[in-house]
């Protein structure tokens, strides 16, 4: 143990040392928008009322709905696009709902009201919260065919379960190079996967063969928390195709 230790920590000195670009390119985190979003929500305490994760909302007595909207199944109710969801962060309202008598007469019978957060967010930051709340309420599912029959496997495999939905997120990963699960949006994937073949290696046997040989590699796969599981005995024919079909369609997406 005190010998991998003592490795990493030389491993890390000659990065930061001897290359700053390598340093900038293989360790500065590169989150992907809907993980910013997910991070600044939890920072900012809007999972105080909306629940961990966003998905459960708390009890909010006096108010017709018994509990605060959870962005997974209720933000169709309370928002129509983008617009809306900037406005409700930023606002506290919609403008619509802001010229609402009844809307006005729910907000002041209930205990908790939506805050305006108003100037503490910058627009990208709205821009990340935004993000967050379209991918947990499950929009932005592929129209193409071939993409969305990926996206269902995908699903139905857990690949969302350490991805996050749409495999738009990067959770935490003790121990990992970044500390974090690479997101399939995010910039660290090119990193990991070249190419369909090597795609095909991490579903199937949860490393590519270019990481098994990677002595370094194999240092900071070992060492993570939480390790890239080997779906082989469980795909059917088709699904590795499909699902990487869907990544190239997610990455194709305008930022």
């Amino acid at each position: 143990m005190a010998r991998r230790r003592t490795v990493l920590a030389l491993v890390l000195v000659v990065l930061v040392v001897g290359g700053g670009g390598v340093w900038y390119r293989f360790l500065r985190p590169h989150l992907p928008p809907a993980e910013r979003g997910r991070r600044l929500a939890q920072a900012s305490g809007c999972f105080n009322c909306h629940g961990p994760g966003g998905i459960r909302g708390a009890p909010n007595p006096g108010r017709p709905y018994p509990e605060v909207p959870n962005f997974e199944s209720d933000v169709m109710m309370y928002a129509q696009d983008a617009t809306e969801i900037r406005q409700w962060i930023r606002d506290g309202v919609t403008a619509g709902r802001r010229e609402s008598e009844s809307w006005k007469r729910e907000r002041d019978a209930s205990l908790l009201a939506m805050p305006a957060f108003g100037d503490r967010f910058s627009d990208r930051d709205l821009d990340d919260l935004v993000a967050f709340v379209q991918v947990t309420a499950g929009r932005g599912a592929p129209k193409d065919t071939a993409a969305r029959a990926g996206w269902s496997r995908a699903r139905a495999l857990g690949c969302f379960g350490c991805h996050g939905p749409g495999g738009r997120f990067a959770p935490p990963n003790p121990g990992s190079l970044k500390g974090y699960i690479p997101s399939w949006k995010g910039a660290d994937f090119s990193d990991v996967v070249h190419d369909e073949t090597e795609f095909r290696q991490w579903v199937e046997h949860g490393i590519s063969e270019r990481f098994r040989k990677n002595r370094l590699a194999r240092v900071f796969l070992e060492r993570a928390a939480i390790e890239m599981p080997a779906f082989e005995r469980f795909l059917e024919p088709g699904d590795v195709e499909a699902i990487w079909a869907y990544v190239q369609a997610l990455r194709a997406e305008a930022p």
